[in-house]
């Protein structure tokens, strides 16, 4: 069955009904975007016999990673434990406190980390926070004091490069006057301090975690930073007082932190030669990116494949299997553009059944379809060798599903990539497929067989739209809520 035809609004395109709380309808618009459906009933093909969950993992390359789809929050934690298991290190390249990962221990513990690998609750894996990483030591220390009030010791199992750049708490609060700046063009951003912090490493007169070994030379330092900052707002108060009482702080912390530094561009190589497995974090996404993403509305580093190299310094040809991780549908936090976005009560009702809200943050996620443009743009960048895809269950009460398979422009011809120009974005119109949805409840299922065959049909969908595998499928938040296809 066809539905070519029709014309729909792709930034209006769903409205609850009320018999059916999880149900969406089009909404006719002159706005128009053109909607394909796949056959509702389609020819039976033959299943993909569900692979062991160790032989799966044990054929990993030596230095495998983890990384983003999207625009950040699709579940590369869950992942990242669950892998863990089988790595005798996990590694974070980039990024800072901004990454919220959310996993859950055996005992199904729920447990927030922002800076500490998601390796970190096996205990026999060594986590290592890498030179690209930029480093609020109050956020860490809070998490280490976090894990070790639940059991999980941290003692000789966390390495913190002395390359690495110290984030401060005025980072923070410039982040902040640096939104309330841009006014209606704000980017959006955590208020972590990531941008400030990785402006001070551009600008080169930021302080790495090596540094704190020579407090003798940090009041000069600091005293640079916050009468820079001071000059740049007039509402940053710096004085004497402020320089004197954050020396006295880092004074503290660098006795606390001395035992966690290392050289771990030696300790990553060194473990590369002995054949140790290394699985490496990846923190935000592809679509953030601040090469590659949609800039502006980006983070300040390298979420794609690129930055695993520089932010841990390794060398490229040692890189092996990178698994992409992609939600089922899209989320977004914060301003940029979003072709797929579904605005109205059918994003909310996406948003409460999915949960999307902020590990970071708390904010509300913008949510929308699945983007196929983007998803293909970012296995191109990463080339990955599979994907996981997230939150399958999340679509479970849903008569339809819609996948955003191309762009077009407004007279109708075709976008053949993913745009950088952000006005482009705003005004191309997206191309769907609609998909049947199953109607039942899938997350007490752990073989892909027994999956509903309007599932299976998503999900092999999606491999035929970007060419890449599904080889992990979430459906719910535990450990143990993964399908092995």
């Amino acid at each position: 069955m066809s539905i070519s035809s029709l014309r729909f609004d792709s930034r209006t395109l769903c409205t609850p009904q009320s018999q059916h709380p999880f149900t969406f309808h089009n909404r006719f618009t002159p706005n128009v975007v053109v909607c394909a459906a796949k056959p509702v009933t389609s020819p039976p093909t033959k299943l993909t016999a569900a692979v062991p969950l160790a032989a799966r993992i044990e054929s990993l390359s030596q230095v495998s990673g983890v990384l983003g789809c999207q625009w950040g929050d699709e579940g590369k934690g869950k992942l990242v434990d669950i892998l863990a298991q089988h790595f005798e290190i996990v590694a974070r390249c980039q990024g800072g406190a901004n990454a919220g990962h959310t996993i859950y221990n055996s005992e199904g513990k729920k447990f927030a980390l922002h800076l500490v690998p998601s390796g970190i609750l096996n205990e026999d894996t060594l986590c290592v926070i890498g030179n690209g990483v930029v480093v609020h030591l109050p956020g860490l220390f809070q998490e280490i004091d976090n894990l070790e009030s639940n059991g999980v010791s941290c003692k000789g199992r966390i390495l913190i490069s002395d390359r690495a750049h110290l984030l401060f708490d005025f980072h923070q609060t410039v982040d902040g006057l640096r939104e309330a700046e841009l006014s209606k063009s704000f980017i959006g951003t955590t208020k972590r301090g990531i941008g400030p912090c990785y402006s001070s490493k551009a600008n080169r007169n930021g302080i790495r975690v090596g540094d704190l070994r020579y407090m003798e030379t940090l009041p000069q330092k600091l005293d640079l930073l916050l009468s820079d900052a001071a000059s740049r707002f007039k509402d940053f108060k710096y004085g004497p007082d402020v320089l004197r009482e954050e020396v006295e702080k880092y004074k503290r912390y660098a006795e606390r932190l001395e035992p966690y530094i290392a050289d771990t561009v030696h300790v990553m190589n060194e473990a590369i030669t002995q054949k140790k497995k290394i699985l490496v974090e990846g923190g935000q996404a592809t679509m953030l990116d601040i090469d590659f993403g949609t800039y502006p509305f980006v983070t300040s580093s390298s979420p794609s494949a690129g930055g695993i190299c520089t932010g841990l310094g390794i060398a490229p040809r040692v890189v092996g299997d990178l698994v992409g991780v992609v939600k089922a549908y899209t989320t977004r936090v914060g301003s940029g553009p979003f072709p797929t976005e579904i605005l109205g009560p059918g994003g909310d009702l996406l948003r409460f059944a999915g949960q999307e809200f902020g590990t970071t943050t708390g904010r509300p996620r913008r949510c929308g379809w699945l983007d196929i443009v983007a998803l293909r743009y970012a296995c191109q960048i990463n080339g990955f060798s599979a994907l996981n895809l997230t939150k399958l269950d999340v679509l479970s009460d849903l008569d339809e599903i819609q996948l955003g398979v191309s762009y077009k422009h407004e007279d109708g011809t075709p976008v053949k990539s993913f745009p950088s120009d952000l006005r482009l974005l705003e005004q191309l119109k997206v191309e769907y497929e609609a998909i049947p949805g199953w109607k039942t409840d899938i997350s007490s299922i752990r073989n892909y067989s027994d999956l509903p065959r309007a599932a299976q049909l998503y999900v092999e969908r999606i491999e035929e739209l970007v060419g890449v595998p599904i080889h992990y499928i979430g459906v719910g938040p535990g450990r143990d809520a993964l399908i092995f296809k």
